[in-house]
């Protein structure tokens, strides 16, 4: 009878706790879905100022700065081997993918850029079917035929009397960037602790742009404004939203932390309204829905089947 009460006894605040992550959890996702939102904004708006290559600098610097101290602690994981590979995914993760959707908010409202980045899910799984023979099933090839429907969808589309084909088009090939650099990172990057893989492809990264940042860096001084912009990109949206993401995967698995990408085109077009007054028009309404449509068939099939045993522990 003592052991019982002994073990109800323990037990018994656990039970708070589990309530009170239950309610803490969705708040998290709508937080870092907040901000990485937001990056799109911060791109609008300090793109035409810095250029692409040297915002993209700034950016990847800031990020690797602020995961320094993460990277410094991994350090002894990292053989000295594995450096190229992770300057190769850093280039592919990275350094590309953040520089077309820099190109791409020179060009076109933010909410453009917010809308392809979330096929990256779809791509993934694109990836994967393609280069490695993963299968895809029959709802997840629904899901990528409605995900490339909204992006036809969204590159035919006008925006302020302006054609944002070729932004809308760049900003896919980021997303497809990413979806090669996950698939890459899952087959060639096991092992590592995922935290040290950002910090480290982000200071490969800004390595491999800062030649070019250096060539292209403005001749007239950007405004305070834009350096605030290009901080908060850099140092928030990239570098602590990096850590934060990685502890969501760690402590409710990556199935449930994925699901910010449901929430990162309606805060970049939220943002982007409220801020610079950018409209959401249908073509962007109808292209949204296409494509977090296919995102939400392609995270069902994946849902349905049997979770590795490792994926919660992450």
């Amino acid at each position: 009878m003592r052991d019982i009460e002994r073990t109800a006894g323990s037990s018994a605040p656990a039970a708070p706790a589990a309530a009170a992550r239950d309610w803490v959890t969705p708040l998290e996702l709508v937080a870092l879905g907040a901000i990485w939102g937001a990056s799109f904004l911060f791109m609008r708006v300090a793109a035409p100022a810095f250029g692409p290559i040297p915002l993209v600098e700034v950016r990847l610097a800031l990020g690797a700065l602020v995961l320094s101290p993460l990277l410094w602690r991994a350090r002894a994981q990292i053989a000295p081997s594995m450096w190229w590979r992770l300057a190769g995914i850093g280039a592919i993760n990275s350094a590309l993918p953040f520089t077309l959707f820099a190109w791409a908010a020179e060009r076109a409202p933010a909410g453009i850029g917010a809308i392809t980045n979330s096929m990256t899910v779809l791509f993934t799984a694109l990836v994967a079917f393609v280069g490695f023979g993963e299968r895809i099933g029959t709802r997840r090839a629904a899901g990528l035929l409605a995900g490339f429907a909204g992006v036809v969808v969204l590159a035919s589309g006008r925006t302020a009397g302006e054609g944002v084909m070729l932004a809308a088009i760049a900003g896919t090939l980021a997303a497809l960037c990413y979806g090669i650099a996950a698939v890459l990172i899952r087959r060639y990057l096991v092992g590592l602790p995922p935290v040290a893989v950002a910090s480290a492809t982000l200071v490969c990264a800004s390595l491999l742009v800062a030649p070019l940042a250096v060539a292209t860096w403005p001749g007239s001084a950007p405004r305070p404004l834009d350096w605030a912009c290009v901080f908060l990109l850099g140092a928030l949206c990239t570098g602590l939203a990096y850590a934060f993401y990685f502890r969501l995967i760690r402590r409710i698995g990556p199935a449930r932390a994925v699901t910010v990408t449901y929430l990162v085109p309606l805060f970049g077009v939220i943002w982007a309204w409220l801020a610079l007054g950018e409209p959401l028009t249908m073509t962007m309404a109808i292209a949204g829905a296409l494509i977090l449509g296919g995102v939400a068939l392609s995270q069902g099939a994946q849902a349905a089947k049997p979770a590795p045993a490792a994926a919660g522990r992450r």
